[in-house]
């Protein structure tokens, strides 16, 4: 059964800009309330404040928060402050759209040097591990009830090589793989977990990958909607997926790709 989101509240971790403002954009349309975490500097936070005023206008109550997601002291800082804030009604919709990792090949090569540890543990701590760290606090907080649902962002980069992906690609996996995890032990409580893989879509994080440009050639080539996809088709994605009460939608990599990853 399809129910309204108005006056439920919605949590975004990479709120700021790319997927993350989309889908803020599109379920404030809905009259959801948002709650935003970002990290960014002096210009990206003046960005950010002009985003939340823009979703105020829309009548929801906006509360950003420029706080790096990936630490444990900002989910022990905020998940009390959240409970506050929504009160008896919980968060209805968690996204996870952190896109902070490390581009470098894995192989020294040219005189650059390859990947290191230390890279490849903050790319997979933020981009995967992170989704599972808010998702237990806001659980155990009270925040996640029957009819929530919990996204995740993934790309078709997961299963595909290209020379500076590698970090990020493993993290794309390593999310997958707690999606399901969540999605079996969250189900008893009546919440879904799915991953979103979204087609190339020009946003921030694309434009630092870079390939970037031969990867937008050739989606833009051989998608058969003729287009790229755009952060707001993943704004309707969840929108529509949250409308719905049942929780049998869950574990799940669906593309929001209009056919993409079919002729890609």
């Amino acid at each position: 059964m399809a129910t309204p989101l108005e006056g439920s509240w919605a949590l975004v971790l990479g709120v700021s800009s790319g997927m993350g403002l989309a889908v803020a954009r599109q379920l404030a349309h809905e009259g959801v309330n948002v709650l935003g975490v970002h990290f960014d500097t002096a210009s990206g936070q003046e960005k950010a404040a002009t985003a939340a005023e823009e979703l105020r206008s829309l009548g929801v109550q906006v509360h950003f928060h420029n706080a790096n997601a990936a630490r444990a002291a900002t989910r022990a800082e905020l998940v009390p402050l959240f409970r506050e804030l929504t009160g008896d009604r919980g968060i209805r919709i968690l996204v996870h759209s952190l896109a902070f990792g490390t581009l470098v090949p894995f192989i020294a090569k040219d005189g650059q040097p390859g990947l290191s540890e230390r890279q490849m543990n903050m790319t997979l701590d933020v981009m995967a591990h992170s989704l599972v760290y808010w998702t237990q606090d806001l659980h155990a907080a009270g925040l996640l009830r029957a009819g929530s649902k919990v996204y995740a962002m993934t790309s078709a980069g997961n299963a595909k090589v290209t020379s500076n992906y590698g970090a990020v690609s493993a993290a794309k996996c390593a999310l997958e793989a707690h999606v399901r995890q969540l999605a079996v032990e969250l189900a008893p409580s009546g919440v879904a977990v799915n991953a979103l893989r979204a087609g190339v879509t020009v946003t921030p994080s694309l434009e630092r990958i870079p390939e970037s440009a031969e990867l937008v050639e050739r989606a833009t080539r051989t998608n058969p909607h003729g287009r790229l996809t755009r952060p707001e088709d993943v704004g309707d994605a969840v929108a529509l997926l949250s409308r719905a009460e049942t929780s049998w939608i869950t574990g799940n990599v669906i593309g929001v790709d209009g056919g993409e990853v079919l002729t890609a």
